[in-house]
């Protein structure tokens, strides 16, 4: 069983500088995330392991939860305090949360210019 996170406990930990990495695809990401989300596409994930610190927790982000929950079992399984994020990238933009866009983790962009 993977652990989950929900969306509020993650805006707590997100505010707080949690590290995030986002597995949906470069187009998906690119469209609107979570600001300071890191890119991993689910596929490429094994290619950026190494630049995932094993000392502290790592949320993983996708749309909804699906390929997060798949992502967050592999890393730990690998070792990593990783935990999905409940309900993904839409539910944090339907919270009226903020998003960055463009290939960068990036700065906000008001959640109303994301619909």
């Amino acid at each position: 069983m993977v652990p989950e996170i929900d969306q509020q406990r993650f805006a707590e930990a997100h505010a707080a500088g949690a590290l995030v990495v986002d597995v949906r695809n470069g187009v998906e990401y690119r469209a609107g995330h979570v600001p300071g989300a890191r890119s991993a596409p689910l596929p490429n994930l094994p290619l950026k392991l190494a630049e995932l610190p094993k000392d502290q927790p790592v949320h993983v982000i996708c749309q909804s939860g699906g390929r997060s929950a798949q992502a967050a079992s592999l890393l730990r399984d690998l070792g990593y305090d990783a935990h999905s994020v409940s309900g993904g990238t839409a539910a944090w933009i339907e919270a009226g949360r903020p998003a960055a866009t463009g290939d960068e983790p990036g700065t906000p962009t008001a959640p109303e210019e994301m619909r």
